[in-house]
């Protein structure tokens, strides 16, 4: 059953008086039980296409899209109460930077009580209720990792460094056990043991808790290992998306090639001090965005055709946005 279904999200910003199309068309599902990653190199859009799921985008910024539902209820014309207590409740956001997104004036302690559900909290008086809430509080850390709990949570986030406010964000996101956890690249930063750490956590919740999650990453090693499947994102447009198995088997997009025969780890047979595979040109800035298809400049298989947006196309579950794909020959 899908839980977060969107469908042709549109977002413009103005820009010297012109409106500019920072996400054009974007869609994504999340499934029950399901691991989706969404990659794509800087600036193509991830972080906000997760702040228009979580309502965190600036009111003058224009949001469209055929749907942004939630469990079958739309999320752009919901009053913002009932849009907040989903976000609240059943949709947990790790955001990227964790210095901003935390409270510079509260003691960790405090955010984290705070949020702390209710139902959760056991005892009659209120400081059976408050150690009822600590114990809580304790377990949640413990799970992600920080040590020395005592000391951490009696300190402000400024007090501690980017990859224990991070750890604390995470902590954060999983106390009110949510339906759906977005992890916008909630290990950037990290050393490899604890990154290991926390992509073993989220493996283990999603098992055993039935956690849905959309992870926003760059590490594609570690998305591959985790996810059940993925949707590719090139300069605000998704290009592919489908299962991970025949993503890596058999990517039908240009630019989802590049991307997995970028990484090393996917090229066994790649030697020592050998070139990377990588597509010329950069990726173009929101101003000056290209006509169609944006790949259109960089794409090895561009033609004529390109200069007009392609169509979604499927086959069984795989979906991809390409007037020449890989499956077919280039006359």
């Amino acid at each position: 059953m899908i839980i977060l279904d969107i469908k042709n999200l549109t977002l413009e910003i103005e820009s010297n008086g012109v409106l500019i199309k920072a996400l054009d068309k974007v869609s994504l599902t999340v499934k029950e039980n399901e691991i989706r990653a969404l990659v794509g190199e800087t600036g193509s859009g991830k972080s906000l296409i997760v702040r228009a799921i979580s309502g965190a985008l600036p009111p003058q910024w224009i949001v469209t899209a055929d749907r942004l539902t939630w469990r079958g209820e739309n999320l752009l014309t919901m009053k913002q109460a009932q849009r907040q207590a989903i976000m609240r409740r059943d949709i947990a956001v790790i955001f990227q930077d964790p210095m901003a997104a935390l409270d510079p004036s509260s003691r960790l302690q405090e955010q984290l009580l705070e949020s702390v559900p209710e139902e959760f909290v056991e005892g009659r008086y209120w400081w059976e209720r408050n150690r009822s809430k600590m114990k809580i509080a304790k377990q949640i850390l413990a799970r992600v990792g920080i040590e020395n709990v005592a000391q951490c949570i009696n300190k402000y986030p400024h007090e501690l460094s980017l990859d224990i406010c991070q750890k604390f964000m995470i902590a954060l996101a999983l106390i009110s056990q949510p339906t759906l956890l977005i992890a916008d690249d909630p290990t950037r930063g990290m050393e490899t043991n604890i990154k290991k750490q926390i992509l073993a956590l989220f493996t283990h919740l999603n098992k055993t808790r039935d956690l849905s999650i959309l992870f926003v990453g760059h590490d594609l090693l570690a998305i591959s290992a985790m996810a059940h499947s993925m949707t590719v994102l090139y300069c605000g447009q998704t290009v592919e998306s489908g299962k991970m198995k025949a993503l890596r088997k058999r990517p039908l997009h240009p630019y989802t090639k590049a991307l997995l025969d970028s990484a090393p780890s996917f090229s066994p047979d790649l030697q020592p001090k050998s070139r990377l595979v990588a597509l010329d040109g950069t990726i173009p800035t929101l101003q000056h965005l290209p006509i169609g298809c944006r790949l259109g400049p960089r794409c090895p298989r561009a033609a004529k055709e390109c200069v007009q947006a392609p169509t979604e196309r499927s086959i069984n579950e795989h979906k991809y946005r390409c007037h020449y794909p890989l499956h077919l020959q280039v006359v």
